[in-house]
């Protein structure tokens, strides 16, 4: 059973896919697109990894307020998991992601990525680190 994790932001998606066991995640890609109403293509690429990777379910991260309130990226991401469930026919999971994006950062600047390259790595990283949490929590 294969999981993508997907971090939706307002520019790109970072892409993130289980082993065929469910227990780890890996970096897929990173969707990039020029604005951020225009989701067909993204939709479309999307898609076509779900049948690549024989996906059975995908997990969006949620982008939830630090004091828990659902604040306009929230709904946005919600507005595209929605619009995954409908042209996938997967279930679509809605993860709290706080703070995902600046573990990544922090990752990748420990790990010595310059500040410059850090953007092409960083949404895909947080796709991985929201993905892992989904996947640690079904193992307990």
């Amino acid at each position: 059973m294969r999981i993508l994790g997907l971090d939706y932001g307002s520019k790109t998606v970072g892409v993130a896919v289980s082993d065929p066991l469910g227990l780890t995640a890996q970096r897929l890609d990173t969707i990039w697109r020029k604005q951020e109403n225009k989701l067909r293509q993204t939709l479309a690429s999307i898609e076509a990894l779900t049948k690549e990777y024989d996906v059975e379910r995908i997990v969006v991260g949620y982008p939830k307020n630090m004091n828990n309130t659902v604040g306009e990226r929230a709904e946005k991401a919600l507005e595209f998991g929605e619009m995954l469930k409908r042209r996938t026919g997967l279930e679509v999971v809605m993860w709290d992601e706080r703070l995902t994006t600046v573990e990544a950062d922090r990752t990748l600047m420990e790990a010595g990525v310059r500040r410059e390259n850090r953007k092409q790595y960083l949404d895909g990283l947080a796709a991985v680190f929201i993905l892992q949490g989904y996947l640690d929590s079904l193992t307990k």
